[in-house]
C-alpha cells in the first residue's frame, strides 16, 4: 500500500489529503464503531468535550433563544396580533424549494392557530426575484394587512416602500446578505444583518426556513403568554420540522450547529409521512424508504424547484400545504413531469455554456451568457459548470424581460463570496439588480454591461479565486482494503450524519485494486467491478463522469494496473440481499 499524502497528483489532478482536525482518540473508550463516529466529528472541528452534543443534534442542545436576533420580538408581536384579530394575512415567498417551504410552514402554522393565510409566489420570467410594489400594493388592495415576506425582501427598498405607502405592514424574514441602509418593514428578521449582534451572526448559515421556524417560536410563545392557548391546543411545532429540512438541505446551507439539528430531527419526521404532500413527493419519487438527506437535494428538492422554474410557480406550496391525498398525488405527478422537462432543457442549455468556457480559460470568474437560454435553469448549470471548471460561474440569460435586461445566475468556490462581489457590482452601477450569499447569486444586467463586468469581478476576485484553487484537495477521511467495504461500514459512516456542505460526507479511498471490468452506462456514467489483493471485489461507478480526466483514463488508461478509488461509500440494495459499493470522485495509481 502507498500512503494516500503520496498521492500528489490524481487523475483528476488533485492532491489527497487526510481531512483536517483533532485526530486524537486516545480518550474515547467506546466500540470500534464509535471511535470511527468520533473521528469524523473530530475531523471536521467538533471539540472533545462536545462530541455528545454533536453524536445525537437535537433542537434541546441547538437551539438559541428566538429574542436574539432582531426584530424577532417585533415580528412575533405583530402576526400574533394578526392572529388574535383574524387578520387577513398573505405570505410572499420565493419560487424555489427554501420559499416554498418557508411560506408553506407559516401558512401551516397559521392554520393550527385558527387563520387560513394567503400564499403568493410570484412568476419566476414574468415577475422575477423578490417582492414587487406593484404586487404588495395589489395585495393591501385585496384585504391583506399583513404581508410576510419569505426568502425575500431584505434588499427591496422600492417595493416596500410602495407598500408602506399603501398602508400595509410587512414583516420580512429572510436569509441573503443585507445592504447597511434597511428598507422600510414593521419588522426584517434576517441573521446577515450587518447590525446583528456577534451570537446572533453565528446563524448566518440558516436557510430562510430555519428562521421561519424561529419565527413560529417566536409566535407561538407570544401567543402563550397572551393566554390564546388557554381552552384550545398549541400547534405542534416539531411536526413543521420536515419542511424546515427539506427548505435547508435544497437551498444547499451549510449543515452545522442548528442546521444539523434542524434536519436530523425533520428527517425522523418526515419518515412518518403526516404531511400528505411531502408523502404524495416522495411516492413521486419513488422511494420505497424513509428520505435521506441526499433525497432531499437531489429527489424532492428538484421537483419542487421544477415548478418555479419551467412551470406554475405556486405548486411547490400548494403541495406543502394540502391535506387532499388525490390533489397532492396529482400535484406531486405534475411536479415530476416537470422536473423531467425541466432537465432536457438544462442539457441543451448546458451544451451551449460549456463551449463558451473554451474561451475564458485565462478568467477567474466564468461568465457565461446566451439568447434563448432558460432563465429557469441557469441556476443549475451554473452549479455544474462550476463543478466541472473550479471556478465561481456565471450563466446568463439574455433578453429575459421584457426590458432587454438579461437574468443570471452564479454558484461559487470554496473561499470566494460571490454573493458579496454581486451586492458590490450592483453598488457600482454594473447590474441593475443583484445580490445573494457566499456560494451562490442572482443578477439583473443590461447585456451591454457584461464585458464590463466580467472585467470587474475578474479584478476583484482573480486573487481569492487564486487562493482557493492552489489549496484545492481532495479531502480524506478512511482508506480500507475492498473487504473493509461492508453495509455496515456505511451504516456506521451515515450515523456522523446528516451531511452537507458544511458539514462533508465522509470520503474513503479503497485499494490497492485493479479493474476487473469498466464500461459505460447511460449516456456518460463510468460502471466499475474492482478486485483487491485480499480477493473481494465491489461495484463503483463514476456519475456524469465519461468526458473527464477521471473517466477516460478509467476506460481507457489503467492496463491492468493497480489503483486507489476514492468516493462515498453507499449501500446497493438491488440484490436479493444490500452490499456496499463505491460512488467513485478520483482515482490514482497505486504502483
Amino acid at each position: 500500500m502507498i500512503p494516500i499524502s503520496a498521492v500528489t497528483h490524481s487523475f483528476s489532478g488533485l492532491a489527497w489529503r487526510w481531512r483536517g482536525g483533532n485526530m486524537d482518540l486516545g480518550g474515547w473508550h467506546g466500540s470500534l464503531a464509535d471511535d470511527l463516529v468520533n473521528q469524523l466529528l473530530l475531523s471536521r472541528g467538533v471539540a472533545r468535550e462536545d462530541l455528545e452534543r454533536h453524536r445525537r443534534p437535537t433542537l434541546r442542545d441547538f437551539m438559541p433563544d428566538p429574542s436574539l436576533f432582531r426584530d424577532m420580538d417585533v415580528a412575533a408581536e405583530r402576526l400574533a396580533s394578526a392572529v388574535a384579530a383574524r387578520e387577513a394575512i398573505t405570505v410572499y415567498g420565493d419560487y424555489d424549494v427554501d420559499g416554498a417551504t418557508s411560506a408553506a410552514l407559516l401558512i401551516r402554522l397559521l392554520r393550527d392557530l385558527g387563520v387560513e393565510a394567503r400564499a403568493y409566489i410570484p412568476d419566476r420570467l414574468l415577475e422575477g426575484y423578490g417582492p414587487s410594489g406593484e404586487a404588495l400594493v395589489r395585495l393591501a388592495r385585496e384585504g391583506s394587512s399583513l404581508i410576510v415576506t419569505v426568502d425575500c425582501g431584505a434588499m427591496a427598498h422600492e417595493a416596500l416602500a410602495a407598500a408602506h405607502a399603501e398602508g400595509v405592514d410587512v414583516i420580512v424574514v429572510d436569509h441573503h446578505k443585507c445592504p447597511p441602509e434597511l428598507p422600510i418593514t414593521a419588522a426584517l428578521v434576517n441573521p446577515n444583518r450587518l447590525d446583528e449582534s456577534d451570537e446572533a451572526a453565528l446563524h448566518g448559515h440558516l436557510a430562510a426556513v430555519g428562521v421561519a421556524f424561529l419565527l413560529a417560536v417566536a409566535t407561538v410563545r407570544t401567543l402563550r403568554a397572551r393566554g390564546y392557548f388557554d381552552g384550545r391546543p398549541a400547534p405542534d411545532l416539531m411536526g413543521l420540522l420536515d419542511l424546515v429540512a427539506l427548505g435547508t438541505v435544497a437551498d444547499v446551507a451549510q449543515l452545522k450547529g442548528l442546521n444539523r439539528a434542524l434536519v436530523a430531527q425533520g428527517l425522523k419526521v418526515m419518515a412518518k409521512r403526516e404531511n400528505t404532500g411531502l408523502a404524495a413527493l416522495i411516492d413521486a419519487s419513488r422511494l420505497n424508504r424513509a428520505p435521506t438527506c441526499s433525497d432531499l437535494g437531489f429527489a424532492l428538492g428538484p421537483r419542487i424547484n421544477a415548478a418555479g422554474r419551467i412551470g406554475d410557480s405556486s405548486l411547490g406550496v400548494r403541495l406543502l400545504t394540502t391535506s387532499d391525498a388525490e390533489e397532492a398525488r396529482d400535484i406531486a405527478t405534475r411536479l415530476s413531469m416537470l422536473n423531467d422537462e425541466r432537465r432536457a432543457i438544462e442539457r441543451a442549455v448546458q451544451e451551449a455554456a460549456e463551449m463558451q468556457v473554451d474561451g475564458q480559460h485565462n478568467r477567474a470568474v466564468n461568465v457565461l451568457a446566451g439568447e434563448g437560454w432558460h432563465p429557469g435553469v441557469i441556476g443549475i448549470v451554473a452549479g455544474r459548470i462550476k463543478e466541472k471548471t473550479g471556478k465561481p460561474t456565471l450563466v446568463i440569460a439574455l433578453d429575459a424581460d421584457d426590458a432587454g435586461n438579461g437574468k443570471g445566475s452564479g454558484r461559487s468556490i470554496a473561499g470566494v463570496d460571490l454573493g458579496a462581489a454581486i451586492i458590490a457590482a450592483r453598488e457600482n452601477g454594473l447590474l441593475v439588480a443583484g445580490g445573494g450569499h457566499a456560494m451562490a447569486c442572482g443578477l439583473t444586467i443590461d447585456p451591454a454591461t457584461l464585458p464590463r463586468l466580467a472585467d470587474w469581478l475578474d479584478e476583484r476576485l482573480a486573487r481569492d479565486v487564486a487562493s482557493a484553487r492552489a489549496t484545492q484537495s481532495l479531502l480524506l477521511d478512511l482508506s480500507l482494503n475492498p473487504g473493509g467495504l461492508t453495509p455496515d461500514l456505511v451504516t456506521t459512516l451515515e450515523a456522523g450524519g446528516p451531511y452537507g456542505v458544511g458539514w462533508p460526507g465522509p470520503r474513503i479511498a479503497v485499494g490497492p485494486v485493479r479493474l476487473v471490468k469498466c464500461d459505460l452506462v447511460g449516456t456518460d456514467h463510468v460502471r466499475m467491478v474492482a478486485s483487491g489483493a485480499d480477493g473481494r471485489s465491489f461495484k463503483a461507478i463514476a456519475f456524469r463522469a465519461a468526458a473527464s480526466e477521471l473517466g477516460q483514463t478509467l476506460l481507457h488508461g489503467t492496463r491492468g494496473r493497480q489503483l486507489w478509488l476514492a468516493g462515498r461509500a453507499r449501500i446497493d440494495d438491488w440484490g436479493s440481499r444490500p452490499a456496499a459499493e463505491l460512488h467513485v470522485e478520483d482515482a490514482a495509481f497505486a504502483d
